[in-house]
């Protein structure tokens, strides 16, 4: 991966986690480590403090490391378990070193036996044959100004593609996580179609087409995948990206008991009901700190709901206890974000999910809020007069995502659902015409036979279950 990661919690004399730490705490971290060359190996290391007694080490290599330490002292004391050795060679993201099966890839990234959503979505599709159905499938969907779609093929660990419709630059997502997946594991020879826009597809009552979307709701069929944006943020971290699951832990500069005890929200107007939290939050200013920031689906409102305000650092968002997360034109997003952010999060009742949405308990991970934001007011102030219970649903939404969305879950569930595809699919793989092949980066790393031996581990503490 990009950024390879590790978690560590600090604990007292009792083996007591230490929660809420107020003094500072020095953590040092120092990565030893040789090139080909036997020069200093280049890695660079963050040291990322979660305020509840946590810690996230990440580090992304710049070249092929041999003889690889990490070593961590906590105020200039060397803990017992703060050594990692690995002899190598340890890959940087961009080798190009496929080496186990999917199935061998799996249990050596220690991803969960099975995923209950991955087997929701495919109990429709036992087995498929895409001669039977491709040319309809196409014919159905591929209509420029409505739907943009790609029709993947994976051959011999290559990726081929031709995509339809009018908007299609979405496709360097789907790109990007397959090339990244076939540097690391032998990936089988299959077939698929990627929905390339928000809304899932596949109705209910029309023909049952298999389609891969970023987003389900409650009356269709569609595939579900990781969102573009997480699957994204999961590749880039310490990259091209500053918001990502390690990142927005990391960044919380406001401890639960400093926090402002009020609802904070920023976001566009693609929502009615975005529109009526404004009419709330201005008959209850004391509770709300939300605000439109831009318009652009109802410009005509603008000066009843605006003025829009800038947005701000979402990191800035974990100044204030509660966070709302309401629907855009499909789900939000930012879900993950939110609830790994430490603050409790109020989730608007929808039909849209994605596809961790199914852990979710209502009064464990979050708080529910109905549709039409009714009782908005009703729950702000509940969680008010139970502060400890709001602060325990805060903490265990953050502890579900580092059990289901950090970057190593989005790999395992990409790989998983590639793995159970490509089973169902009986037709045989052939790159049809007008494919072309996304081809990798340039790249200069050699691969060494036994390199598996060390490059594909799981490097954070996180446990794991038998089925998500």
């Amino acid at each position: 991966m990009r950024s390879r990661y590790f978690f560590m919690q600090l604990v007292d004399v009792n083996g007591n986690n230490v929660t809420e730490v107020g003094e500072k705490t020095d953590i040092k971290v120092a990565v030893r480590s040789i090139n080909s060359n036997s020069h200093t190996c280049r890695v660079w290391i963050q040291t990322l403090d979660c305020k509840d007694g946590s810690y996230i080490v990440r580090y992304r290599l710049y070249e092929t490391c041999y003889d690889f330490h990490i070593d961590v002292r906590v105020n200039n004391s060397t803990i017992p378990s703060g050594s990692i050795y690995k002899k190598g060679p340890v890959y940087e993201e961009e080798c190009v070193c496929p080496g186990l099966s999917l199935q061998d890839w799996l249990q050596k990234y220690q991803c969960p036996a099975s995923y209950t959503q991955i087997l929701s979505d495919l109990k429709d599709f036992p087995q498929i044959n895409f001669d039977d159905i491709r040319t309809q499938l196409i014919k159905d969907y591929a209509k420029p100004n409505s739907v943009s779609l790609c029709h993947y093929v994976i051959q011999n660990n290559q990726i081929f593609r031709r995509c339809y419709g009018e908007h299609t630059g979405f496709k360097v997502f789907a790109d990007s996580v397959l090339l990244s997946l076939a540097r690391k594991v032998v990936l089988p020879n299959t077939e698929f179609f990627v929905n390339l826009g928000d809304w899932p597809l596949v109705q209910e009552r029309g023909p049952l087409y298999p389609i891969f979307s970023w987003c389900g709701s409650n009356d269709t069929r569609d595939i579900i995948l990781p969102t573009y944006d997480i699957t994204e943020s999961s590749l880039e971290n310490m990259g091209r990206v500053m918001l990502d699951m390690l990142s927005v832990q990391g960044n919380i500069k406001t401890p639960w008991k400093q926090k402002i005890g009020k609802m904070f929200w920023r976001g566009r107007d693609s929502r009615r009901e975005r529109l009526k939290l404004i009419e709330i939050s201005k008959k209850y200013p004391d509770l709300f700190n939300v605000s439109i920031t831009n318009f652009f689906f109802f410009r005509e409102e603008i000066e009843k709901y605006g003025p829009g305000q800038r947005p701000i650092s979402f990191f800035d968002f974990f100044d204030y206890k509660y966070q709302l997360n309401i629907d855009g034109t499909v789900a939000a997003y930012r879900l993950p974000y939110l609830l790994a952010g430490d603050s409790a999060v109020f989730k608007q009742d929808s039909k849209y999910y994605e596809y961790f949405y199914h852990h979710l308990i209502p009064y464990e991970h979050f708080i529910p809020v109905k549709a039409d934001l009714s009782d908005l007011v009703e729950k702000i102030e509940w969680a008010k007069n139970d502060d400890s219970k709001t602060r325990q649903i805060a903490k265990a939404g953050r502890a579900l995502m580092r059990q289901v969305a950090l970057p190593h879950d989005v790999l395992c569930y990409h790989v998983s659902l590639l793995q159970m595809w490509s089973e169902r699919v009986k037709n045989q793989i052939t790159v049809l015409e007008g494919m072309e092949e996304v081809k990798q980066p340039e790249n200069s790393c050699p691969c060494h036979v036994n390199h598996m031996e060390s490059h594909i581990e799981s490097d954070e503490g996180v446990s794991r279950k038998d089925e998500f």
